[in-house]
């Protein structure tokens, strides 16, 4: 079995290509889905969270406002570290005991787990895995997606994307690159190319 990291970058694309590789047959974990997992009411990593934020940062269920407490770390480092600190072991943890589950119904030594990890590089994630695909678009596709996907200006759209690692910078980890400036087809036609190559 082998183990298959994604990255990129804020609305690089690493969804839709993490969605193709599923339909092709390849086991998906999607990291944002188990951080979200971790963070349900009254777990853990939800006290902590509220211990630390606040119960403004809550909905009427007790759920966490993602909305809200995404915009307070926006603009504050520090209450972002901490934030990070307490959900990545968590999210790590339930990716560790997802793909250990794979690992007992599957026995085929080709068989492709692929998951979707958005801050792989920047946890020093990428040598667990025997590939890492980064998927790449330039930052001014980045600039226009964000400002049509979350209704932002150029500059917040400009500034969301400066929290994070330059696309450019993750290249360099790269086992296997993915394109995505073209059609979804295009792109899923690249992601089928790499499917059949890592699977044979």
């Amino acid at each position: 079995m082998q183990l298959v990291g994604i990255t990129g970058g804020v609305a690089s694309g690493k969804s839709l290509v993490l969605r193709t590789f599923t339909n092709l047959g390849a086991y998906a974990i999607d990291c944002d889905v188990l951080s979200r997992e971790a963070v349900v009411p009254c777990s853990k990593a939800w006290w902590e969270i509220v211990r630390f934020f606040g119960d403004g940062i809550l909905t009427k269920d007790l759920a966490i406002d993602r909305k809200k407490l995404r915009a307070i770390v926006f603009s504050d480092v520090k209450k972002r570290t901490a934030l990070e600190k307490i959900i990545h072991p968590k999210v790590r943890r339930k990716c560790v005991e997802r793909v250990a589950a794979i690992k007992k119904i599957e026995s085929k030594p080709n068989a492709l787990v692929v998951i979707d990890v958005p801050l792989l590089i920047e946890t020093g994630w990428q040598d667990e895995f025997d590939t890492v695909i980064v998927v790449y678009v330039s930052e001014e596709t980045q600039i226009r997606r964000v400002m049509e996907r979350d209704g932002l200006t150029k500059a917040e759209a400009q500034e969301m994307i400066g929290l994070q690692m330059p696309l450019k910078g993750k290249l360099k980890f790269a086992d296997i690159v993915i394109t995505n400036e073209g059609t979804r087809k295009e792109t899923e036609k690249q992601v089928r190319t790499v499917f059949e190559r890592l699977s044979s």
